[in-house]
Order: C-alpha cells, then structure tokens, then sequence
C-alpha cells in the first residue's frame, strides 16, 4: 500500500452575473448520512457573528443576523448530509469577509478543499487527486490531522451595501422565496459542493496537472475537439478546450444518464424573416436568460425594433426610455447591446417601455452563453445573440419607420437535444474565451435549461435540491467517487 500524499489548497467562486480574526466556535452540526460539522471561525461581532437585530424569516427563526446565517448554514449541510454517505465527519471552516463586488456585480462566496488527497487506501484510482472530504470517505479514514477542516468557506459580508451589488441582499429564509435578494441557501449549497470536490485542481489557465498529476474530476472532462479527456490531453490541449465555449463536456456516466430527466429537450433558436430581412434573414442560435419567462416551443414572434444611440449604434440600454425610442419597442421585440449594466437592468427597462421580448446583441465575437442574473420583476422573455447577428440584424432595421421595421422575429424552442447538453447528451461545461479564474471549468455551463446549482452564476429560479430531477450536482459528485 502507498502512503497517501496531500496538495495544497484550491478556492472557486461563486459570482452573480454577471456562491476576521479566528475565533474559533462549533456552530452547528448536521447529521444523517454524513456528519457535517460547521466551524465558525468569525470574529465576535462579525458575520456569523452579528448581533444586529433581524426578524424572523421564512422558516428561519434566528432573531440576530449572526444567528440567522448560521441556521441557514446547518439547513444547507442537513440537506447535503442527508445526500452524501461517508463514515468520516465533514469539517467546514466558515466565515464572513469583504469580497470582491462593485455597484452590479459581486462574488457572493468562494470555497474549496482545504487539501487534496492521492495514493490513499482503497483510492479508486492511482496517482490522482481527490478532495479532502471524498479522499476521507474512500479510505474509510481521516486522513492528515484528526479533525482537521476539509472545506474552507467564505461569503461576502459586504453584498447589498453601497458599492457592492447595491440594494440587493442575503436572503437568510429557508423557504427560497428571496424575491429579488440572493439566496443564502441555494449559496450554500453550492458553495459547499465545491468543497467536496466539485473542481479540478488541475490549473486550467496553463492546462499544467497540480505537482503533475491529474484530478479525479478530470477523467470525465472532456474536450469535443479532441475526443479526449483531460487526464489524457496534453497541457496545450487543456489549455485550449478550457476556451473552446461549446466544446468541453462531462462525461461521467451517471450525470449523462440523468440528463433527459432533468434538462428540458429541445434548444432555444431565433428564426429571423420579413420583407426586409434581405441577407439576415436565417436561422440563429441563442443564449437564454435565467430570468423572465422562458421561451417556449409554441413560441413569440414579433418585429424587431433597435434602440439606437445619436450615432445609430446599437444601445446599451442601461437607462429608462421613452418618447419615441418607446413607441417604437412598444408591442414589438427590442435589440438592445451587452455591456455596462446588468442584464436584468436592460431587460426590465424595455419591459416598461412595453417591449413583448428582447434581443440583446453581444458586444465580443462568439456563440452566445445564456443571461445570467434574478429579477422576479422582469417577466418578458429575453435571450443573448452572437455579436454578428446583432450587426446584421441592425444593416436590415436601417429600412424600418418609426413603429415598424419588416423585420420579424420569432424566438422558440425546438429539436430533440437536450438545452445545456451537446447531441450525445453530455451536459457542457463552462469554458468562456476568455478564462475566468474560479469560474472556468469548475462550473456547468450557463445553457442547461433549468438552471443548475453549479452554474457559475446564481440564478434565481433554482430549488434546494442537489438531485434529479431537480439538478445534477450530486450525480456529478457520484461520478467521481461520492
């Protein structure tokens, strides 16, 4: 038998669109089919220590902040202890501190093994690593320091003040009506999934294994370029498919299994026509919003009107409009530009202006990725067009009066593959052009329809269940040895 040997720390982030001093107290415990064990390490005063005042709130009978926080925390590890199985005891280390976040966007929490764990007893596979927590459960044993945390946690104590996703809070109920605030559970749960192994440790900026070897996620990783896995790609080919937007999947057997179960069939597509449609006319793919109503397979069509800047490039439709620029989007679909504010923000300023749907155009060459962010508000649909489609679109609407332009669109879902997965039914993986750390790789694509746990944006429809036919987050677990 080998000794087992241990790698450093690795954190992901959990971030909208865009999940002190160590004082160290047990704060709660969760059992069922694990034991997980939630170490406060807060200051006094601080995060899951705040005295504030706070009145009860959906199931959450706390009467401080500080209380109220760690409630929700022990109902996040009572729903994943009731899922996982392991005989060893899954030690957390949790605390509040300021994260990164400006006026519209912030990461809400960041977290991750606080070791990996390779050539331990009964490891599934040799010179691999696996996650403190999963490392423990296959050996049958606490490996490292009896009782020491495998997971370390962080959340955003700064999120709805000035400057920091303004006006937009922790919802601490435990009934996941946030309304427009973030839910602190779905969070949680998501964030403590990392932590059990829901990553690579492998560096996908560089495509370079952790100390040279491969992580128990990346046998399932896989690049459709290629063909390969990422335990079987050359640090170049990793590289590469860590950017390749449609084109990196899993393919772990049980999650692939559970995908006709838990996505819905048929992808969203924007079929454009009309008298003056001349050379954009066609058929083109689209990334959907994860707020608002859905589009659906019967479908909304309508005329496409722009909402131009003095200049006539396209808006970016962060401010309120009205007058003309109204009435022209009033009752028809409007085409709007990525970039500055928030998609929901754009979305929801065409909803007032009496818009039926939106198009908003990308402001970067690529397929489109989905709409990330949560306004129950907003209820008209609204999907994210390549960045070609949108300057296409705009030549044609140049022939368009001021409440009509020829131009007709419909927006509906049709075929037989999966939303969010590719025609093999393997569900993608999030892989931008541009690589995001913490973000890249580690998540599942922002395309599945319905939003998943595991996107790496929250979304605000998302239940608390980590199993089908909800969510595929625990057979992705299951696949690399939960």
């Amino acid at each position: 038998m080998k000794s087992s040997e241990k790698n450093s720390m690795i954190k992901t982030a959990f971030g909208t669109v865009a999940f002190a001093g160590a004082l160290l107290a047990l704060a709660g415990q969760a059992q069922a089919a694990a034991t997980i064990v939630i170490n406060n390490v807060n200051a006094a005063g601080i995060g899951f220590n705040d005295s504030t005042p706070a009145t009860p709130v959906g199931g959450n009978n706390g009467t401080t902040i500080g209380q109220q926080r760690l409630i929700a925390f022990t109902h996040a590890a009572n729903i994943w202890g009731a899922t996982l199985t392991s005989t060893q005891p899954i030690v957390i280390n949790a605390q509040f501190s300021a994260l990164t976040c400006d006026s519209a966007s912030a990461t809400l929490g960041s977290a991750g093994a606080t070791s990996t764990f390779r050539n331990f007893a009964n490891a599934p596979r040799t010179n691999t690593w696996y996650s403190y927590a999963l490392a423990n459960k296959l050996a049958g044993a606490y490996l490292g320091t009896a009782n020491a945390a495998q997971i370390n946690a962080n959340f955003n104590v700064n999120l709805g003040n000035t400057g920091c996703l303004d006006g937009t809070h922790w919802y601490l109920g435990l009934d996941a009506a946030h309304g427009n605030d973030i839910d602190f559970v779905a969070t949680l749960l998501h964030e403590m999934a990392h932590g059990l192994g829901f990553q690579t440790f492998t560096n996908g900026s560089t495509g370079a294994f952790s100390s040279g070897y491969p992580s128990a996620w990346d046998y399932y990783l896989t690049g459709s370029a290629t063909g390969l896995t990422w335990a079987n790609m050359t640090a170049a080919q990793r590289k590469a498919s860590a950017l390749s937007v449609d084109k990196l999947y899993w393919a772990g057997p049980l999650v692939t299994a559970a995908v006709p179960s838990v996505l819905r069939q048929g992808q969203p597509g924007l079929t454009i026509s009309g008298t003056n449609a001349g050379t954009a006319a066609g058929v083109y793919a689209v990334g959907e919003a994860s707020f608002g109503n859905p589009v659906t397979k019967t479908g909304l069509s309508g005329q496409v009107m722009p909402v131009v800047n003095a200049d006539g490039s396209l808006s970016l439709a962060c401010d309120p409009i009205s007058g003309s620029a109204a009435l022209a989007v009033k009752g028809n679909i409007a085409l709007v530009s990525r970039g500055t504010c928030a998609f929901t923000v754009k979305v929801k300023n065409m909803q007032d202006a009496g818009a039926a749907a939106v198009l908003i155009a990308d402001n970067a060459a690529g397929a489109p990725a989905g709409l990330g962010g949560s306004d129950s508000t907003v209820l008209i649909p609204s999907v994210r067009i390549e960045q070609a489609a949108g300057a296409a679109l705009l030549a044609q609407l140049g022939k368009r009066t001021r409440t009509a332009s020829g131009v007709v669109a419909l927006l509906n879902i049709s075929g037989t593959q999966y939303s969010g997965a590719d025609a093999q039914g393997h569900i993608l993986m999030y892989a931008p052009s541009v690589y995001a750390s913490g973000s890249s790789v580690s998540h599942y694509d922002t395309t599945p329809f319905p939003n998943q746990l595991m996107e790496y944006a929250i979304s605000g429809d998302l239940t608390h269940s980590v199993i089908p036919p909800e969510d595929l987050t625990f057979r992705l677990l299951q696949d690399i040895g939960w």
